[in-house]
Protein backbone atom coordinates (compact mmCIF):
# COMPACT_ATOMS: atom_id res chain seq x y z
CA UNK A 1 0.00 0.00 0.00
CA UNK A 2 1.61 2.88 -1.05
CA UNK A 3 1.02 6.52 0.22
CA UNK A 4 -2.36 7.47 -1.79
CA UNK A 5 -3.75 4.26 -1.40
CA UNK A 6 -2.72 4.58 2.74
CA UNK A 7 -4.73 7.55 2.54
CA UNK A 8 -7.61 5.78 0.34
CA UNK A 9 -7.84 2.86 2.87
CA UNK A 10 -8.30 5.90 5.82
CA UNK A 11 -10.80 7.47 4.14
CA UNK A 12 -13.22 4.12 3.25
CA UNK A 13 -12.76 3.62 7.12
CA UNK A 14 -13.89 6.89 8.36
CA UNK A 15 -10.36 8.17 10.04
CA UNK A 16 -10.21 11.65 10.14
CA UNK A 17 -6.38 12.88 9.35
CA UNK A 18 -4.14 15.37 8.61
CA UNK A 19 -1.15 15.65 6.24
CA UNK A 20 2.50 17.34 5.81
CA UNK A 21 3.85 16.48 3.00
CA UNK A 22 7.22 16.80 3.07
CA UNK A 23 11.01 16.17 1.91
CA UNK A 24 12.01 12.67 2.09
CA UNK A 25 13.39 11.95 5.55
CA UNK A 26 15.39 8.78 6.72
CA UNK A 27 15.77 9.75 10.76
CA UNK A 28 14.54 11.67 14.02
CA UNK A 29 17.66 13.76 13.19
CA UNK A 30 16.84 14.84 9.69
CA UNK A 31 12.81 15.10 10.43
CA UNK A 32 13.91 17.98 12.52
CA UNK A 33 14.60 20.32 9.38
CA UNK A 34 10.84 19.23 8.78
CA UNK A 35 7.95 21.90 9.31
CA UNK A 36 5.37 19.63 11.18
CA UNK A 37 2.40 20.64 12.37
CA UNK A 38 2.29 18.69 15.53
CA UNK A 39 5.94 17.93 16.15
CA UNK A 40 5.70 17.32 19.94
CA UNK A 41 3.46 14.30 18.38
CA UNK A 42 5.83 12.78 15.84
CA UNK A 43 6.60 9.20 16.49
CA UNK A 44 9.34 7.12 16.32
CA UNK A 45 9.26 3.51 15.11
CA UNK A 46 11.53 0.71 15.56
CA UNK A 47 11.04 -2.38 13.72
CA UNK A 48 12.40 -5.19 15.51
CA UNK A 49 12.89 -9.05 16.07
CA UNK A 50 13.98 -11.87 18.52
CA UNK A 51 17.22 -12.90 18.57
CA UNK A 52 15.68 -16.71 16.89
CA UNK A 53 14.21 -14.02 14.24
CA UNK A 54 10.65 -15.66 14.75
CA UNK A 55 8.73 -13.23 16.25
CA UNK A 56 9.01 -9.66 15.15
CA UNK A 57 7.78 -6.30 17.04
CA UNK A 58 7.04 -2.74 16.26
CA UNK A 59 7.53 0.12 18.80
CA UNK A 60 6.17 3.59 18.47
CA UNK A 61 7.30 6.12 21.05
CA UNK A 62 7.29 9.48 21.06
CA UNK A 63 10.23 10.93 18.77
CA UNK A 64 12.31 12.73 21.51
CA UNK A 65 12.15 9.09 23.72
CA UNK A 66 15.07 6.46 23.55
CA UNK A 67 13.88 2.41 23.94
CA UNK A 68 16.28 0.31 26.50
CA UNK A 69 15.74 -2.87 24.38
CA UNK A 70 17.25 -4.92 26.75
CA UNK A 71 14.63 -3.33 29.69
CA UNK A 72 12.14 -3.76 27.61
CA UNK A 73 12.61 -7.48 26.05
CA UNK A 74 12.81 -8.36 30.23
CA UNK A 75 10.02 -6.11 30.83
CA UNK A 76 7.66 -7.88 27.97
CA UNK A 77 8.96 -11.60 28.42
CA UNK A 78 10.81 -11.27 25.26
CA UNK A 79 14.03 -13.07 23.60
CA UNK A 80 16.81 -10.34 23.18
CA UNK A 81 16.01 -8.07 19.94
CA UNK A 82 17.91 -6.30 17.63
CA UNK A 83 16.69 -4.31 14.60
CA UNK A 84 15.42 -6.38 11.93
CA UNK A 85 16.97 -6.60 8.41
CA UNK A 86 15.88 -4.37 5.64
CA UNK A 87 14.63 -7.84 3.56
CA UNK A 88 12.43 -8.12 6.52
CA UNK A 89 10.72 -5.09 7.18
CA UNK A 90 10.34 -4.83 3.08
CA UNK A 91 9.02 -8.50 3.15
CA UNK A 92 6.43 -8.39 6.11
CA UNK A 93 5.58 -4.67 6.17
CA UNK A 94 6.01 -3.46 2.35
CA UNK A 95 8.05 -0.97 3.62
CA UNK A 96 12.03 0.49 3.25
CA UNK A 97 13.96 2.11 5.24
CA UNK A 98 13.45 5.55 6.79
CA UNK A 99 9.86 4.79 5.81
CA UNK A 100 9.01 2.90 8.79
CA UNK A 101 5.37 3.37 10.44
CA UNK A 102 2.51 1.62 12.21
CA UNK A 103 0.26 2.07 8.95
CA UNK A 104 2.68 -0.99 7.40
CA UNK A 105 0.99 -3.17 9.68
CA UNK A 106 -1.85 -3.02 7.20
CA UNK A 107 0.61 -4.78 4.72
CA UNK A 108 1.33 -7.30 7.15
CA UNK A 109 -0.96 -9.89 5.24
CA UNK A 110 -0.12 -12.85 8.42
CA UNK A 111 -0.82 -10.50 11.07
CA UNK A 112 2.26 -11.61 12.69
CA UNK A 113 4.28 -8.36 13.89
CA UNK A 114 3.20 -7.99 17.45
CA UNK A 115 2.69 -3.70 17.67
CA UNK A 116 3.33 -1.91 21.14
CA UNK A 117 2.37 1.83 21.33
CA UNK A 118 3.46 4.57 23.48
CA UNK A 119 1.05 5.10 26.05
CA UNK A 120 1.80 9.53 25.99
CA UNK A 121 -0.36 8.72 22.48
CA UNK A 122 -3.23 7.96 24.33
CA UNK A 123 -6.59 10.12 24.24
CA UNK A 124 -3.92 12.09 21.64
CA UNK A 125 -2.54 12.28 18.02
CA UNK A 126 0.55 10.78 16.42
CA UNK A 127 2.18 11.31 13.19
CA UNK A 128 3.29 8.71 11.42
CA UNK A 129 4.74 8.09 7.76
CA UNK A 130 2.00 7.04 5.47
CA UNK A 131 4.04 3.77 4.15
CA UNK A 132 6.26 6.54 2.13
CA UNK A 133 8.86 8.78 3.87
CA UNK A 134 7.43 11.72 1.90
CA UNK A 135 4.89 12.66 4.64
CA UNK A 136 3.45 12.43 7.74
CA UNK A 137 0.06 11.99 8.55
CA UNK A 138 -1.70 13.18 11.73
CA UNK A 139 -4.13 11.05 13.52
CA UNK A 140 -5.89 9.83 16.48
CA UNK A 141 -4.06 7.19 18.43
CA UNK A 142 -7.25 4.74 19.11
CA UNK A 143 -8.49 5.37 15.68
CA UNK A 144 -5.05 3.83 14.53
CA UNK A 145 -4.87 1.45 17.12
CA UNK A 146 -8.21 0.42 16.19
CA UNK A 147 -7.64 -0.13 12.28
CA UNK A 148 -4.51 -2.04 13.41
CA UNK A 149 -6.85 -4.26 15.48
CA UNK A 150 -9.23 -4.31 13.04
CA UNK A 151 -6.62 -5.43 10.68
CA UNK A 152 -5.43 -8.75 13.25
CA UNK A 153 -2.62 -7.32 14.67
CA UNK A 154 -1.71 -7.70 18.20
CA UNK A 155 -1.44 -4.19 20.40
CA UNK A 156 0.01 -3.42 23.58
CA UNK A 157 0.47 0.06 25.22
CA UNK A 158 3.22 0.57 26.82
CA UNK A 159 4.32 2.96 29.73
CA UNK A 160 8.09 3.79 28.73
CA UNK A 161 9.42 6.59 31.56
CA UNK A 162 11.85 9.31 29.39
Amino acid sequence: MDKEATYQYLKAHGIDFEVNEHKAVFNMGALASVHLAYPEWDAKNLFLRDDKKRHYYLISVKGDKRVDLKAFRKQYGLRPLSFASEHDLLALLGLTPGSVTPLGLLNDADCIVHYYLDAEFLGNIIGVHPNENTATVWLRADALIRIIKAHGNDVDIIDLNG
